[in-house]
């Protein structure tokens, strides 16, 4: 009979350690599963970071001529209010002349 309560004590410590085992299994499947999926994330989010950099420099560019066009706009909006600007186009657009001109035109 002592041999009989050693047997069924050895097989509970063989369930015990099967329980063991699965459980380590299975624990470790969890982490390998968990490493995969922050891997698959860690990637896509490096690509998105990417994007954005392409996309700010992008952005910066267009700022930087956007800037010179306004100074462009501005000195232009400045030569528009001055007395040269009118006589270039009064000289451009009308024919006129200052009095103090003389105009040359080629004989066709």
């Amino acid at each position: 009979m002592g041999s009989m309560k050693k047997r069924k004590h050895g097989t509970r410590n063989q369930d015990r350690v099967s329980q063991h085992k699965i459980s380590v299994l299975g624990i470790s499947g969890v982490i390998v599963m968990l490493i995969v999926v922050l891997s698959v994330a860690s990637i896509s989010l490096h690509e998105k970071n990417q994007n954005y950099k392409e996309q700010e420099a992008k952005l910066e560019a267009q700022l930087e001529e956007q800037k010179a066009r306004s100074e462009e706009i501005d000195e232009l909006e400045e030569y528009v209010g001055t007395d040269e600007y009118i006589e270039d186009v009064a000289k451009e657009k009308l024919g006129l002349i200052n009095p103090n001109e003389i105009l040359f035109k080629a004989e066709p």
